[in-house]
């Protein structure tokens, strides 16, 4: 089976879409299916380069939000287009934007099948404009996207539930299937054995929060939530990633230092994979407040390391599902909720050691190759049904 995977960019680095596709694409060839990628330039220029290379697409005056966010846009050139849909058994979306608006009319034209992956919500796009909240212009573009690009797709991947619901509301007409995009299986880096000094009431807490800098994670809760903490001056903060708000975030994060909230500085960085796993195992708490979240890797990923989390739950967030119980569950943009969340662990720290155990064992079944064989399904079934 001939599958072609279409996005803007494939190599970008600190993008979750296109690590999810890098990842999604091998584990496809491993189980042995041939796989193709349409596809803007890598950003390193001695790095491998997509099967169907476009050309770069640059927005005036917008550029430096969209590399900010991580993100690059190719051109929709026709001819590398066409080029790369005939030779495809089906056609795989990874986006709803106008790239694969080209792509649709180009495989409808062939009649060549076509399927998708919701990866984002348009308040993901909207949130560095500062109109994330805008309801009218994000069910708008939601509406765009149903018609323009999912409604042309036989099948379309929810990774979570809460993305499945909300489809349904917006009376997507594609059939959609709920199945994760799925993890690399990792072996546990934690400790088989409580460390001596765990339990010691004067070692620092390591709190932990992994992903991008931006408005729509909403690190800012977690910041004033140690405000209301029984154990900010135990509270070792880090923070890994980047983004367009990492400048505004460590400043806001540094007044908690300087004021004497906090005993240790706030730490920021951005970390390799390896140097992630090490810092989710050695974390006490691991917060993830995003209130805009198709689904959470980077949670998840935290959580194969016995990383105990706490989850905002909301209306745009499908990341709460991954939580056991309600204990590891706060209201989303609540502060004081989630310091309560925070302090009960902290206090619990036996509880706290083996609840880690059960994350480890909650992931194994998001194993990458269960969403792999989800997906060869779906193209399956959409070269059958054409």
């Amino acid at each position: 089976m001939k599958i072609l995977f279409v996005l803007n960019n494939f190599y970008v680095k600190g993008n979750g879409l296109s690590a999810s596709a890098r990842r999604t694409v091998q584990a496809l060839r491993d189980a042995g299916e041939e796989v193709r990628v349409l596809s803007g330039p890598n950003p390193d220029p001695n790095g491998p380069q997509p099967d169907f290379l476009l050309p770069g697409f640059y927005f005036p005056l917008f550029q430096p939000i969209i590399d900010a966010h991580g993100y690059h846009f190719a051109s929709g050139d026709k001819r590398i287009i066409e080029e790369a849909v005939r030779w495809a058994d089906v056609v795989h979306l990874e986006e709803p934007f106008v790239l694969e608006i080209k792509t649709i009319k180009i495989a409808k034209r062939l009649g060549k099948p076509l399927t998708g992956t919701y990866h984002l919500h348009p308040e993901n796009v909207f949130c560095s404009l500062g109109m994330g909240w805008w309801h009218g212009i994000n069910s708008f573009m939601l509406k765009l996207w149903r018609d323009w690009v999912f409604n042309h797709c036989a099948f379309v991947q929810c990774p979570t539930q809460n993305v499945f619901e909300r489809l349904q509301r917006y009376h997507f007409s594609s059939k959609l299937k709920v199945f994760s995009n799925g993890l690399i299986p990792d072996r546990c880096i934690r400790p088989s054995e409580m460390p001596a000094d765990y339990l010691d009431p004067e070692r620092p807490l390591k709190v932990v929060y992994i992903g991008r800098l931006s408005v729509e994670k909403d690190q800012p809760t977690l910041i004033e939530a140690i405000r209301h903490s029984a154990y900010a001056n135990r509270i070792q903060l880090h923070f890994a990633g980047q983004g367009p708000k990492a400048k505004a975030y460590k400043k806001m994060a540094m007044k908690l230092y300087e004021k004497g909230i906090v005993k240790y500085k706030p730490e920021f960085g951005f970390y390799n994979r390896d140097d992630l796993r090490t810092l989710a195992a050695g974390a006490d708490l691991c917060i993830h407040c995003a209130t805009i979240e198709v689904e959470g890797l980077s949670i998840m990923e935290a959580l194969q390391q016995a990383a105990v989390p706490v989850i905002a739950e909301g209306y745009h967030t499908g990341t709460s599902q991954f939580a056991l119980d309600s204990r590891s569950i706060f209201p989303e943009k609540d502060p004081k909720a989630l310091a309560e969340k925070m302090d009960w662990w902290l206090s619990h720290p036996e509880e706290r050691w083996e609840e880690g155990k059960r994350y480890v064992k909650s992931m194994e079944q998001y194993d990458i190759a269960n969403s792999v064989q989800a997906l060869i399904k779906m193209f399956e079934e959409a070269i059958q049904n054409q």
